[in-house]
């Protein structure tokens, strides 16, 4: 190996890879649906909220074993972590029309990225699924669906 290619190797390992930070992005998005802090899921997995956060950045990559560990956790496929990646990232027709298949892609026509991230959506989710009666939650449902604008 040339002293540059050893040169470059520990720059590219400071640096976030973009599917890492999509990953990362996805386990902060569940755990937040879930109401979860960052300590407890590193409970959860034998990690310090130091490491969660690391993976959240996309700063650290997460291994398989480790994605498989997450999955368990926050009770979500595998899948769920590259979901909505960019074609530019690797998101292909091919993962859109599995996500089509199962009945995901109609729903998220229309979203803005932005709107799932945003800290109102998050508490909207959170204190929806708090509602332990699942006819009142029903109703809630039909409510917002009723004074959202139709297309």
């Amino acid at each position: 190996m040339s002293g540059s290619e050893t040169g470059d190797r520990p720059e590219r390992e400071h640096r976030a890879s973009p599917i890492d930070v999509h990953v990362g992005t996805r386990v902060r998005l569940r755990r937040t649906l879930l109401g979860m802090s960052q300590e407890k899921l590193g409970e959860a997995l034998g990690l310090t909220f130091q490491q969660i956060q690391k993976y959240e950045r996309g700063v650290n990559r997460i291994g398989a074993s480790r994605l498989f560990d997450l999955a368990r956790v926050l009770d979500v496929p595998i899948g769920f972590f590259f979901d909505d990646m960019s074609p530019e990232l690797g998101g292909n027709a091919a993962t859109r029309s599995r996500a089509a298949a199962f009945g995901f892609a109609e729903g998220q026509e229309g979203f803005e990225d932005d709107t799932l991230h945003r800290r109102e959506t998050l508490e909207l989710v959170r204190a929806y699924y708090r509602i332990t009666d699942q006819s009142v939650r029903k109703r809630v449902f039909d409510l917002i669906k009723t004074l959202s604008p139709t297309d």
